[in-house]
């Protein structure tokens, strides 16, 4: 195995945390770094934490990224061969009311991920972006190849923006850099923001579920183990940059640089309808639906391309909504006690 060490941004959020506990069973070192901010409920942050700690390879240093000088001091110190950048300011409707947590977290805090890569000799960033980027786009599937620059949220142009950083850096002083687009992440110890929590929260607590586009909404929800799974496989696989790349008809997934974009979804969209009732039938109750229009910053449906991720590491995303929903459901039980 490559050198082991690996720092993981984000570690007390819901994908670090995950990331995190599949390279810690691979036998590797794991430096976790989280500003533990209060966007929810910092005791979910902890308890995802305390069973990390458990590893004997896990070490944690609480520090926002944003501040220059502590994470200048965090690179210098263990100049880490791999990095696995997934700590940001999430969620495109809190982005309407607080931009600047975007540009603070998003912005401010990659550019001092990517000065400490380039000056400590990392050998291999990978970052968090989203299928929020693809924001006006309505051709589905959403492929790694098609422009996407038209983002309609800030939430969507932050992550845009760190796709351009880092291939800069990538051209600049060839810096390996693999970025991932999120597709509606879910799963057990999942984000209190996100709409699988919320619904089976507002189920049990019999309050409405607040139900955007009148439920003419698709998402492409992606299981958590899966997400965790490709990241595992694209840690050890650094992009050489593109021989072939034409800079007259440039493909926006890749570069003469080393830099690539893979699409991390189930290519497998469902009607939120279907995914309400599936949560009804997991807790045995029905939801109160408020049905409202879209929501600014959101788009009707997400549909992701993974044909790419799929050739270069042979993996694709597969659980079920109904195998994962079972999964999300028992540990949200358990967690709760409900």
């Amino acid at each position: 195995m490559p050198d082991k060490k690996v720092l993981i941004t984000g570690a007390a959020g819901f994908i670090g945390f995950h990331v995190a506990q599949r390279l810690l069973a691979d036998g590797r070192e794991v430096v976790g770094v989280d500003s533990i901010n209060n966007y929810y409920d910092p005791k979910l942050k902890e308890a995802r934490l305390d069973i990390l700690r458990n590893h004997c390879g896990f070490s944690f240093e609480k520090l926002d990224l944003a501040d220059r000088s502590a994470s200048k001091s965090l690179f210098a110190q263990h100049r880490f061969p791999t990095v696995v950048h997934l700590a940001a300011q999430a969620g495109v409707r809190y982005s309407l009311e607080h931009p600047h947590a975007y540009i603070d977290a998003n912005i401010e805090g990659f550019i001092n991920v990517l000065e400490g890569c380039r000056h400590n000799d990392c050998e291999h960033l990978l970052f968090a972006s989203s299928s929020s980027v693809y924001g006006a786009n309505t051709k589905l599937p959403f492929s790694v190849h098609d422009n996407v620059d038209h983002p309609i949220s800030l939430y969507a142009a932050s992550k845009k923006a760190n796709e351009l950083m880092a291939h800069t850096y990538s051209h600049l002083y060839r810096l390996p850099a693999t970025g991932l687009r999120f597709f509606t992440v879910y799963g057990p110890w999942g984000r209190p923001d996100m709409a699988m929590f919320i619904f089976a929260h507002a189920i049990v607590a019999g309050k409405p579920i607040k139900v955007f586009n009148n439920g003419n909404m698709r998402r492409d929800f992606t299981y958590i183990d899966d997400v965790a799974q490709a990241i595992r496989r694209l840690v050890d696989r650094k992009p050489q940059g593109a021989a072939d790349w034409d800079a007259s008809h440039p493909d926006p997934s890749t570069s003469a640089a080393p830099w690539k974009i893979y699409n991390i979804g189930n290519s497998h969209p469902e009607e939120l309808g279907y995914v309400i009732s599936l949560l009804e039938k997991e807790f045995g109750k029905s939801a109160i639906k408020e049905m409202l229009p879209m929501q600014p910053g959101d788009v009707a449906a997400t549909y992701a391309d993974v044909s790419d991720l799929e050739r270069d590491i042979g993996f694709r995303p597969s659980t079920s909504i109904e195998d994962g929903i079972a999964s999300f459901a028992k540990w949200y039980r358990e967690f709760h006690r409900t």
